[in-house]
């Protein structure tokens, strides 16, 4: 019985083993314009264009920077990056996430490692980092929730906790076309890296 594909083409002409993912298939070019086209909440925002992983990683880098500006760029680009497998896997709201169970969750860690290991961070990112994204991708939740989303702020404080106020002040989301968003995208990775070294 023949194997099933498990590869996908990328737009950059790499193949990328979604199973065993090669660092040396992964290119910021393909994951900026998958991520472009990846729509949060599945699509259900307001205004004319779909808010996009793209957009929710630099608001997340954006966040994380702020509220960690002693920490090494490395670890902005590791912020950046954090939903780096949504361009070839997808974003799944969390109750699907759940549903699906942990082969979800073992598919976007060895896609993670993969891209963390390409662009020069380690495979698994110590655990005060993980869990200073994960804070930055929890205010950034509530931001979208209520601004983008139709929740009430007492409605994204159930289900995101409610963030400081001087981290969400002055943040007014506004929903552009994927083209810019990819290029804002790949431009802040690569000013990133040239920092990094």
């Amino acid at each position: 019985m023949a194997k099933a594909r498990a590869w996908q083409k990328m737009l950059s002409g790499r193949r990328l083993d979604l199973l065993d993912p090669s660092p040396v298939d992964i290119e910021i070019e393909d994951i900026a314009h998958g991520l472009s086209f990846v729509a949060r909440w599945n699509g259900q925002t307001k205004g004319e264009y779909p808010y996009s992983v793209a957009e929710h990683s630099l608001l997340v880098e954006d966040l994380f920077t702020r509220m960690n500006p002693a920490l090494s760029p490395k670890w902005q680009l590791a912020a950046l990056l954090h939903d780096g497998p949504e361009y070839v896997i997808g974003d799944m709201i969390s109750p699907v996430k759940a549903a699906v169970g942990p082969d979800y969750g073992e598919l976007d860690s060895l896609l993670s490692a993969a891209i963390h290991i390409r662009f020069g961070l380690p495979a698994r990112l110590p655990s005060h980092i993980g869990k200073a994204i994960k804070k930055a991708d929890r205010i950034s939740a509530w931001i979208e929730a209520t601004q983008i989303a139709g929740f009430k702020v007492a409605e994204a404080d159930r289900h995101f906790g409610h963030p400081e106020r001087h981290l969400v002040r002055n943040i007014d989301l506004q929903l552009r076309p994927p083209s810019e968003v990819r290029e804002d995208y790949t431009a802040r990775v690569y000013d990133l890296l040239k920092v990094i070294g």
